[in-house]
């Protein structure tokens, strides 16, 4: 990631309960950007939240199969964000779940890249 470019943050709200071809969606959409070549993607789970259905999902000791709020942040410049998006955007077309997914500008002040290990 050259950070004197323009960087960008693509950004998709889901639920951990989404999937595509019977695999989590945010697995896939992780391992796809990988696959691309993109800079970084994080999955946060969330402990508490709704979208446009309304229904407020969250962890409860006594539930077996949780329904939580996903977020799936995935950053590079914009070309390569804009190139990624085209790309897995025909994965939420094929599902019948909500989605919402955003691109911001980001100010990337500091990156040091580890070994990996």
């Amino acid at each position: 990631m050259d950070l004197t470019k323009n960087i960008k943050l693509l950004r998709i709200f889901m639920s951990n309960t989404d999937k595509f071809k019977h695999k989590p969606l945010y697995e896939v959409i992780i391992y796809a950007a990988k696959k691309q070549g993109i800079a970084g993607a994080t999955v946060i789970k969330g402990i508490m939240g709704y979208g446009a259905s309304t229904v407020v999902n969250s962890i409860r000791f006594w539930e077996v199969a949780e329904k939580l709020p996903i977020i799936v942040e995935i950053i590079d410049e914009e070309e390569k964000i804009e190139n990624f998006y085209d790309s897995i955007k025909p994965y939420f077309d094929k599902i019948d779940k909500g989605l919402l997914i955003t691109i911001e500008n980001q100010n990337v002040v500091f990156c040091k890249r580890g070994t990996g290990k």
